[in-house]
């Protein structure tokens, strides 16, 4: 099995990095924090103009027909500069359960989508608060294992804090009665908490390398005995450390991106494992990088609590450190499971 990413994928996600760069800079994220609604609608549209917002629309309702494993490297990007609208979710998370759904509610809500004239954020029980309801035209929402399609209208809001500024929460209360049953299968609501999973494990691991970043810059600069504090060595190892567990997540989430995009059956292992190596990566890149910035790291005026407060955040969603666990441990320690090196990709065909 060739797990390569083409020329083209990685080609577009460096075009995709140098525009996220230039436009999502710290400073346009804390802009945001004092705004009404914490999301930028211009920027929104530049998302859609680029293709970014339909990318794994179908063709056939005017998107790019991509899938997570063309996707996985963009989210990656994304979660490197914090980006507060919900791209990633809507392509990795709305789009294919529309996809899945199908019929009348697809064919309205996926060219909107492509369009970038139609936002549509799904909610799961497992979440409990619900991220961006306040800015989706159209809320998928799961009420005691069926899902509910809820205009914005009819749903009610309640705000909830997070950790992160830029993520915003609420608490979304609607009539089951009035709402549009969609579907009661239990599939359809795993395949989203898998996709749920892996786009937080996703931009987790750019989370990871955006602090490594910040912090190898930091300690390059801020001199302690007339040189660098980069050049000790207690610094080099805590800088390493985060290097090696962030190189060792990677592969996991691209395997499990693959798996979604291709149905195996082993996708809920490979996601579990994923969310657990890139999360456990950026809580070891927050945690090091604080320690070499000293009593800096605390402060507001460092850009390192941006990523650092999303890093945290992403690990308590679609799923926490003792939910993806237990999935891996339903996986393994089963009669007659297969382990060891040579059934690693036993199942990969």
């Amino acid at each position: 099995m060739d797990f390569t990413f083409s020329e083209d994928q990685l080609l577009f996600q460096e075009s995709v990095r140098d525009f996220l760069v230039n436009e999502v800079t710290p400073e346009t994220i804390r802009e945001l924090w004092n705004s009404d609604s914490g999301r930028s609608d211009a920027l929104w549209s530049q998302l859609t103009e680029l293709g970014l917002v339909g990318m794994t629309v179908p063709e056939e309702f005017g998107g790019l027909g991509m899938n997570e494993v063309d996707f996985v490297l963009l989210a990656q990007e994304c979660g490197y500069v914090a980006l507060p609208e919900p791209l990633v979710h809507t392509a990795l998370v709305a789009v294919p359960l529309l996809r899945d759904l199908g019929g009348e509610l697809a064919g309205q809500w996926l060219p909107k989508i492509a369009a970038g004239e139609g936002r549509v954020i799904v909610g799961l029980e497992e979440n409990q608060l619900v991220e961006d309801a306040h800015v989706a035209d159209l809320l998928i929402l799961e009420k005691a294992g069926a899902l509910y399609a809820v205009q914005s209208a009819a749903a009610t809001l309640r705000a909830n804090e997070s950790v992160d500024p830029s993520r915003k929460l609420f608490a979304v209360e609607f009539d089951e009665a009035a709402a549009d049953k969609v579907s009661a299968e239990a599939s359809l609501i795993k395949a989203s908490m898998n996709r749920g999973a892996i786009a937080a494990a996703a931009q987790a691991l750019g989370l990871a390398q955006r602090m490594i970043d910040i912090s190898v810059q930091y300690t390059a600069e801020r001199q302690q005995f007339g040189k660098p504090i980069g050049s000790f060595q207690a610094v080099k190892h805590h800088m390493s450390n985060v290097a090696v567990r962030l190189e060792y997540a990677k592969a996991p989430v691209h395997r499990a991106a693959y798996a979604l995009a291709n149905n195996h059956g082993s996708a809920d292992l490979n996601v579990s494992q994923a969310k657990l190596a890139a999360c456990e990566a950026a809580n070891l890149a927050a945690k090091n990088c604080i320690q070499v910035h000293g009593a800096m790291g605390y402060t507001w005026e460092v850009d390192l609590h941006i990523f650092m407060k999303k890093a945290w955040a992403l690990a308590n969603t679609w799923g926490d450190t003792g939910y993806h666990k237990c999935r891996v441990a339903e996986s393994i320690f089963v009669e007659g499971a297969a382990l060891g090196a040579g059934n690693t990709f036993a199942n990969c065909h």
